[in-house]
């Protein structure tokens, strides 16, 4: 199954310019509340739901695309529900560890792969059932723009950090592949809303992602369009989606 989850974190966009034709788009209504995580754990659940019921019916990879990184809460815990314990290959130009304490931006879309491996349980995780991927069983692949508390992280975390054309082993057992579409140098990308120069390009992205397609053990592949709409950015990226 193909889903469409149009919102950036809380905000519903449902103009979001997503490369692939969704068999569902996902929404909820989120509570009227002056709490954002509260309102993503709405959604985040009904993410879970339809991600579960679609790996049980399906032997084929649920693909979630949404318009920020940390949709990716919602489709770990729906792997997780459907019986499976997957671990994380995180395609990313971004570290996307921060937290609340260290985040100069307070950017909240900045935090998921820190989240998906055990901080701030009770913002999300706990709301949705989400269990920790233990450090060891996930790979940053790129992260080239970290910001000083990022950088200090990983260089004690157990998270790999590896380049686009050399990830090295993955880890075993089923796979979470998300690709954050700003890894892609912003000169084969256009309309970013987070460019990263010096990245790989479209095509060695999508070579490396098709490699990991061809393992066979994707479950869930997760996409985050992080670009500004209708600026040519997903026409570029739908043969790689429609590869998946």
């Amino acid at each position: 199954m193909r889903f469409l989850v149009p919102y950036h974190l809380d905000e519903h966009r449902p103009e979001l310019d997503a490369p692939l034709t969704p068999d569902e788009v996902i929404t909820a209504e989120l509570p009227d509340i002056d709490d954002p995580w509260a309102r993503m754990a709405v959604l985040y659940d009904a993410v879970a739901e339809r991600v579960a019921a679609s790996i049980r019916r399906a032997d084929h990879p649920a693909v979630v695309a949404s318009g920020d990184c940390t949709t990716s809460l919602g489709v770990v815990a729906g792997l997780q529900r459907a019986g499976l314990d997957p671990s994380i290959v995180w395609f990313d130009a971004h570290g996307d560890v921060q937290t609340l304490e260290t985040s100069a931006s307070g950017y909240l879309g900045g935090m998921p792969l820190r989240m998906l491996t055990g901080y701030g349980r009770p913002l999300i995780a706990d709301r949705i059932g989400l269990r920790d991927i233990p450090e060891e069983h996930a790979i940053l692949v790129d992260g080239r723009d970290l910001d000083p508390p990022e950088a200090e992280f990983l260089r004690t975390a157990r998270i790999r950090h590896r380049p686009v054309d050399d990830l090295g082993d993955l880890p075993e057992g089923p796979l979470y592949l998300h690709l954050d579409c700003d890894v892609v140098d912003p000169g084969d990308l256009p309309g970013l809303l987070f460019p990263a120069p010096g990245g790989p390009s479209l095509p060695s992205v999508s070579a490396a992602i098709r490699g990991i397609v061809d393992t066979g053990r994707v479950a869930a592949f997760g996409l985050a369009c992080t670009w500004r709409d209708h600026q040519g950015a997903a026409d570029r990226m739908r043969p790689l989606v429609d590869s998946v």
